[in-house]
């Protein structure tokens, strides 16, 4: 028995399971997209296109008669709009993170979650954009905001704004992510072009794959793109979150002026993005039967992630509570003591739905059989992301809705039916864009799951358990004959 290049011990669980070998790892996950859909997945992809068009039409009702639509008022200038804006943007983290920063550090694990995690944070960026689109109200005037020379006067972007800052960030990270994920896909559509039998999918594929033919430069090539592109991406996944940050912490309101709101944000858009993943990934595994490739060893590392980055959010929520009392400043102090902590405020109760999701529910995944039940990481992944939304609804409301004059307090915020429409409408384009993404294009990454085949597939690694029970001698001499 020849010893294999690369040794991984037989403690570690395998990535892959079953007794699989390169062809059947093709025909597993190639098999959705060439099957009819299934009725799971008509009854997903209607219900998601319902909900873009109820989404649309809410978008249309506020553009014919303007932002006068949704309950904005003079306290509460940014509402529903703007925290949805920042709850997708953080649900784009993970993609990058699993792509990006693991693939540097060379985790194996990763082979089997990133491309759906990819391909979530380019639906996320896209949700995201429709908020500040949208909220200018006039949108047909949307060319005013461009820096170009004009004869309007002295009207130009100010560039000392954030706002603009996000823009900036969150265009570069979405064509970073896009090209990384598109990049990624090559490999795998070339194999689904050369299988294809009807002429129509051959020819789409053909097209799609850019003439891959899987020759060693290509290959060279494209890992070399990769590193690249995740070298690029890894600074965006901190600074775009820093940045939407900085809409808040660069403004003097109290219960934003904080400067523990980067990485705070950052660690909350891992938190919630991990979540947004788990729940993507569930539903896949079951629908199109992966569960030999997305395995219980996945589900639990990711819940490793959530585990760590919700404490890490909670120490942010705490610290904040203690510079607000240790700082002496009696608007800070108002902002948090009695618009927040106070349950008996308008909102408090908010803040301790928030408490409760994001800090205390997380705390279950300290059980190794917590972490690897499905029926509950599925609800915990729920729950995250209602905490994590909440979390930025009381970020913005509750640091505003009183503001320094006692007149405009009686106006309590809610959202209209079009600000829900309009968010419902969000979900709808994401998953839609989801559902037909796993119609059309392998959810697991064929190319790099067969790359850890040989060390993490079960099969192999029972063959590992053989050769640990040999003498270091003679395991050393078939190393040695092998090359």
């Amino acid at each position: 028995m020849a010893a294999p290049l690369r040794y991984e011990s037989q403690v570690r669980t395998p990535l892959v399971v079953g007794q699989k070998d390169y062809h059947q790892v093709t025909e597993d996950i190639v098999r959705p997209i060439e099957a009819a859909p299934s009725k799971l997945w008509w009854i997903g992809f209607l219900i998601s296109v319902a909900c873009l068009l109820f989404g649309v039409w809410s978008v249309t009702e506020q553009v014919i008669y303007g932002v006068g639509q949704w309950n904005l008022h003079r306290t509460i200038g940014w509402g529903w709009d703007i925290t949805n804006f920042v709850w997708w943007v953080g649900i784009g983290h993970a993609g990058t993170l699993i792509s990006a920063i693991l693939l540097l550090f060379r985790q194996g694990w990763r082979t089997g979650v990133n491309r759906a995690a990819e391909a979530m944070t380019i639906f996320a960026v896209m949700c995201a954009g429709q908020f500040p689109i949208w909220h200018m109200g006039r949108v047909w005037l949307c060319f005013f905001i461009m820096p170009y020379p004009n004869t309007r006067g002295p009207l130009w972007p100010n560039f000392n704004s954030p706002l603009l800052w996000d823009v900036f960030a969150i265009s570069t990270y979405f064509t970073v992510s896009l090209l990384f994920w598109y990049s990624g896909l090559i490999p795998d559509i070339a194999t689904v072009r050369d299988r294809a039998k009807v002429k129509w999918r051959k020819l789409m594929y053909g097209v799609l794959s850019f003439g891959w033919t899987g020759s060693t430069k290509h290959w060279q090539r494209h890992e070399a793109l990769s590193l690249v592109l995740a070298g690029l991406s890894t600074p965006l996944v901190l600074s775009v979150h820093t940045i939407v940050s900085f809409d808040f912490a660069t403004s003097v309101i109290p219960g934003w002026h904080t400067t523990i709101f980067p990485p705070y944000f950052v660690a909350g858009a891992i938190f919630s993005g991990f979540a947004m993943v788990q729940t993507l990934l569930l539903v896949s595994r079951k629908v199109l039967k992966l569960e030999e490739y997305i395995t219980l060893e996945h589900i639990e590392v990711m819940n490793k992630v959530i585990v760590l980055t919700g404490s890490i959010v909670g120490i942010a929520y705490l610290t904040e509570l203690f510079v607000s009392w240790y700082g002496q400043n009696k608007f800070e102090s108002w902002a948090f003591a009695q618009n927040r902590v106070n349950i008996f405020s308008p909102y408090g109760w908010a803040y301790y739905l928030m408490m409760g999701c994001n800090v205390l529910s997380p705390q279950i995944f300290w059980f190794r059989k917590m972490r690897r039940n499905l029926t509950v990481t599925f609800f915990m992944s729920v729950i995250v992301n209602i905490g994590m939304w909440f979390e930025r609804f009381v970020i913005i409301v509750t640091s505003i809705y009183r503001d320094y004059l006692p007149s405009s307090w009686a106006t309590y915020y809610a959202p209209s039916i079009w600000e829900i429409g309009f968010y419902i409408g969000t979900f709808g384009l994401f998953f839609t864009c989801y559902f037909l993404f796993s119609k059309f294009f392998p959810v697991i990454a064929i190319a790099e799951i067969k790359h850890i085949l040989k060390k993490s597939g079960e099969s192999y690694k029972d063959n590992m358990g053989k050769l640990e029970e040999e003498p270091v001698e003679e395991f050393a001499h078939q190393y040695a004959h092998a090359h």
